[in-house]
């Protein structure tokens, strides 16, 4: 494959659930899409799935490894030449127990996936696209509704969570001058096997546990593969993709 063959991304946490449908779907619209994840099977199985050939590429990579970033990058610039979307999709969240119990160990592992692990990914992404010729892409980042309102016990998700909208922010002031546009996904009960429990229960701010409604993950891919494909003077700088029934607005 030639280096221009293709418009290139990468997909952090593409192994399953957001990450994957969103990496499938680059892949139909016709990019070249590096898939990155932790678990190299499931990489390998996603990219089987979309009989895409040489243009996926399996990276097993961990965000919260610098190392594993750097190599994740490299080796995408090498087989495909270019970059020209990232989506920092890689998350995980703690045991939701009351805040007081929460080891604090647990709550710099989510900091070091959710949050350090994007900042990182998005500096490599800076450089790669501020050396390319042409020179820009885009950055997308995954929110989630948490970056506007915590369920109970998240608050380490929760404040991963609102740190990411402040990097989309600055990293979109930042992007400016080098034609670099970031935009945020905020993703409401998109149906995975990490939600599939909300059909039965999930805790709600007055204690009780109720079922609330998911919606099918198509529709979020769909939506990054709408932002991705922006022509790079326009830019979705917040976009919220939820289940119409779920318990948001008014939420509490």
């Amino acid at each position: 494959m030639s280096d221009n063959d293709h418009r290139v991304a990468i997909v952090t946490g593409a192994g399953s659930g957001v990450g994957k449908a969103s990496a499938l779907a680059l892949l139909e619209d016709g990019y070249a899409v590096a898939f990155a994840g932790r678990r190299e099977e499931r990489l390998r199985a996603a990219v089987e799935e979309s009989g895409a050939g040489e243009r996926a590429l399996v990276v097993p990579t961990d965000v919260s490894d610098d190392a594993s970033i750097a190599h994740l990058f490299a080796a995408t610039k090498e087989r495909f030449g270019r970059l020209d979307v990232l989506f920092n999709n890689a998350g995980r969240g703690a045991a939701p127990v009351p805040l007081e119990e929460l080891d604090v160990d647990k709550w710099r592992q989510v900091m070091e996936v959710n949050l350090t692990g994007a900042f990182v990914c998005t500096q490599h992404a800076f450089r790669t696209m501020k050396a390319q010729d042409p020179a820009g892409g885009r950055i997308i980042n995954n929110g989630s509704i948490s970056a506007h309102t915590p369920r109970p016990n998240s608050a380490p998700y929760t404040a991963t969570k609102h740190g990411m909208t402040g990097l989309t922010k600055a990293t979109a002031l930042d992007g400016r001058p080098h034609h670099i546009a970031c935009g945020q996904i905020d993703i409401g009960n998109a149906y995975t096997d990490m939600t599939a429990r909300m059909g039965e229960g999930v805790m709600q701010p007055d204690g009780s546990v109720r079922p609330e409604a998911t919606m099918d993950v198509d529709n979020v891919a769909r939506a990054v593969v709408y932002m991705a494909n922006l022509p790079l003077d326009a830019n979705v700088l917040f976009m919220t993709v939820m289940a119409t029934q779920m318990p948001f607005v008014g939420r509490g």
